[in-house]
């Protein structure tokens, strides 16, 4: 995933920093694995900003008027930290995607305080290689990292998001060890979990709510449906739909609802940066690809002819192109062509939603909602069971969610 462009506002160093440093009442935590990426860099730099009144809050769906009201935490009381193997500090990062376009010139220098707290608040994270602890050593280290992020922050909750690259799909998922117990633990012998299994497990160990942005299998591998089940905690996931799946999920009901016989849907992506060379991995694309084959299945029900391709780009850095080729039958079978580009930075994207589903989790626990929460499918590419795939349908559902929210007040 990558990032975000803002229009151009510089002021001095220190005047974010000013306007952002009276600490909230009730301060929430963001805990991102992944945290030095580029989306949870621009989620970060985003928040602060918009928090100080140095840009709009464009992307953020929970700063329209329908969700007025519904005591969602204030973005001045999210305080940020996270799990990451890589060693680039966030204000250097920072720096980077300004210097790529992705962050308006100046911005990094703007909220340098604020990404320098958040990225005080970063703990390493894992496995690497060499690395002898077992599962169980790693879920406890990664809940007693998150344990000691709400202590010393006098937090009252912390939602964990994963924004970490894309894990390859898993063979012979179910087999091995037996799921986690209620505490998120696992078993010894057998398979390892995967790293974003370790991280899902950790956040239900530490109590807290979990949301996965990404297609790994986090909180949905079947060894944890039942700690997830149990621990009374809200969750939300998976893969963030943020381009050419949100542009799909508008356009398959369209033919679907004006009886448009849809023969063939391929698409490409062309991108760079960190999502370039995750995704160059086969495995690792077939986890993305999942969830695109899956908003066509639901909304026209039935699988096109067709397949997405994604190609790594690395000159394209953090932007991405995406081409969608739609060949479908008309009145009297008369064959016609849809095609549609797709140019963005998927950070500029992504990261409001990072911030929307922070609010809306934090609010959900809040009022003492567990499970999956399926009115947030609004979000995600391959949402919770029992959630509409059509975006429209999937909006109603977020703005009852709003309601809800409103009325436990």
């Amino acid at each position: 995933m990558q990032e975000a462009a803002v229009s151009e506002s510089p002021v001095p160093a220190e005047s974010a920093a000013v306007r952002h440093a009276t600490p909230s009442v009730s301060s929430v935590g963001v805990w991102l694995i992944g945290a030095r990426g580029s989306v949870a860099t621009t989620a970060v730099a985003g928040c602060a900003a918009v928090a100080a009144g140095l840009h709009p809050p464009i992307g953020m769906v929970t700063e329209t008027p329908p969700f007025t009201d519904c005591g969602l935490p204030t973005l001045p009381s999210l305080v940020f930290g996270g799990h990451d193997t890589a060693n680039c500090p966030l204000p250097k990062r920072a720096e980077e995607l300004a210097a790529g376009g992705v962050l308006p010139h100046g911005l990094p220098l703007a909220v340098h305080a604020e990404l320098a707290a958040a990225d005080a608040e970063i703990r390493p994270g894992g496995p690497l290689p060499g690395d002898s602890r077992t599962d169980e050593e790693l879920i406890d280290a990664f809940a007693a990292d998150l344990r000691d992020f709400l202590r010393r922050r006098g937090l009252t909750r912390a939602i964990v998001i994963n924004v970490a690259s894309t894990e390859p799909v898993l063979s012979g998922v179910g087999e091995g060890r037996e799921a986690a117990g209620s505490g998120g633990s696992a078993s010894a012998g057998g398979a390892r979990l995967p790293a974003s299994s370790l991280y899902a497990a950790a956040a239900l160990r530490a109590g807290c709510p979990y949301v996965n942005f990404t297609p790994s299998p986090g909180l949905h591998h079947p060894r944890l449906a039942e700690a997830a089940r149990a621990s009374g905690l809200p969750y939300a996931g998976r893969d963030g739909k943020t381009g050419q799946t949100l542009l799909r999920s508008v356009l398959g009901p369209m033919f679907a609802q004006r009886a448009l016989a849809v023969r063939a849907w391929s698409g490409t992506n062309l991108l760079g940066g960190g999502d370039g060379a995750a995704l160059a991995d086969p495995a690792a694309a077939a986890a993305k690809n999942a969830g695109k084959e899956r908003v066509l299945a639901d909304t026209l029900g039935t699988v096109p002819e067709g397949e997405v391709h994604i190609d790594d780009v690395p000159s394209l850095g953090d932007w991405k192109t995406a081409w969608d080729h739609i060949a479908f039958d008309g009145f009297l079978g008369t064959r016609m062509v849809l095609q549609t580009t797709w140019q963005g930075c998927d950070s500029s994207l992504a990261a409001p939603l990072i911030l929307d589903l922070a609010r809306l989790t934090s609010r959900a626990h809040e009022q003492g909602l567990a499970g999956p929460l399926p009115e947030l499918a609004f979000y995600f590419k391959d949402p919770d069971e029992d959630a509409p795939a059509a975006l429209g349908d999937q909006y109603a559902a977020l703005l009852g969610f709003a309601a809800r929210l409103r009325g436990g007040r």
